[in-house]
């Protein structure tokens, strides 16, 4: 659990207090690749921490699965939306690797903003990073040719883009994964 006491630490201080309050409100869970945390149409009930491990968020549209996220170790997991609102998801996440994560529940969330200190804070500091971070790639979505997103993939997720298969990244860009080949050759041809 220290990874996500570390991560929660990089938002917030806590108390010794806190740190207690914290590991009964977080439980374990052992995942393996392929298995989802969240399905559309379930509501997404946790918020998650991968300790280790790899996720991609995705939609199906009319039978094609297009991939709209990945989250690493050491990064929050959730249907923000669903969560929140506690209303049926569209999406669905996928765990690409054996993964090792702390599940928070709402109930519990709800506890860490009363009962931890700062928690308030870092619910809110949080929930910002999310809301930047997925603006940020609706606009580039619109606003940017295939290549400058597939820039912008690796500048983001520069240590995880050999764990992810090609077509994932391709359909993440937004593109099919025979013209993801070709940008990747070109890139490679400018070095």
């Amino acid at each position: 659990m220290e990874p996500l006491i570390n991560k929660i630490k990089s938002y917030v201080t806590l108390t010794s207090e806190d740190e207690i309050i914290i590991r009964t409100l977080f439980q374990k869970k052992e995942l393996k690749k392929g298995e989802h945390l969240l399905k559309a149409g379930n509501v997404c009930r946790h918020v998650i921490f991968i300790e280790t491990g790899l996720v991609r968020y995705y939609v199906n549209n009319d039978g094609v699965e297009e991939t709209t996220y990945f989250n690493k170790e050491n990064e929050f997991v959730c249907d923000n939306m669903s969560f929140l609102t506690q209303i049926p998801s569209y999406i669905n996440i996928q765990a690409l690797e054996d993964s090792t994560i702390w599940m928070i529940s709402y109930d519990n969330i709800q506890r860490f903003y009363k009962e931890v200190t700062t928690g308030d804070r870092f619910g809110r500091l949080a929930i910002e990073q999310v809301f930047v971070s997925a603006a940020s790639q609706n606009v580039s979505l619109y606003t940017d040719p295939p290549e400058v997103r597939y820039h912008k993939f690796l500048r983001n997720y520069p240590d995880v883009a050999q764990r992810i298969p090609q077509y994932y990244i391709a359909s993440y860009v937004g593109i099919k994964p025979q013209s993801l080949s070709r940008i990747r050759k070109r890139i490679s041809g400018k070095h």
